[in-house]
């Protein structure tokens, strides 16, 4: 068996690029396809990656997955980060070994500076493996 985990947490500008890990604890993350899911918050989950890369129709070009054989791990990459994007996010894959899913999930929420604080308005990436 193995287990797909989640970093705690990243944080990036709006406007700019996140990247959500997903390592695999054993056996080589190239072995089953991996796909994401987003949750928008009372929305049931979509795809938006699935066979590792591939994007579904109507999922923009912002979002993009990969494989990293050498950190045995997956990636989500959201480029352009928008407030829209504020959802959680699930990484799946599958046991060949006992036919079992496996997936975990971060959820992207957006932070917005305290009213009497000028700045610019940062995202941030909250996950929970």
């Amino acid at each position: 068996n193995f287990m797909l985990t989640q970093p705690h947490s990243v944080s990036e500008s709006l406007g700019q690029t996140v990247t959500i890990s997903c390592p695999r604890s054993s056996g080589s993350i190239a072995s089953n396809y991996v796909q994401w899911y987003q949750q928008r918050p009372g929305s049931a989950p979509t795809t938006v990656i699935y066979e590792d890369n591939r994007r579904p129709s109507g999922v923009p070009d912002r979002f993009s997955g990969s494989i990293d054989r050498s950190s045995n791990s997956a990636s989500l990459t959201i480029s352009g980060l928008k407030s829209e994007d504020e959802a959680d996010y699930y990484c799946q894959s599958y046991d060949s070994s006992n036919h079992t899913v496996l997936q975990t999930h971060g959820d992207v929420r957006q932070k917005l500076p305290r009213a009497s604080l000028p700045g610019p308005v940062s995202a941030c990436l909250h996950q929970r493996g």
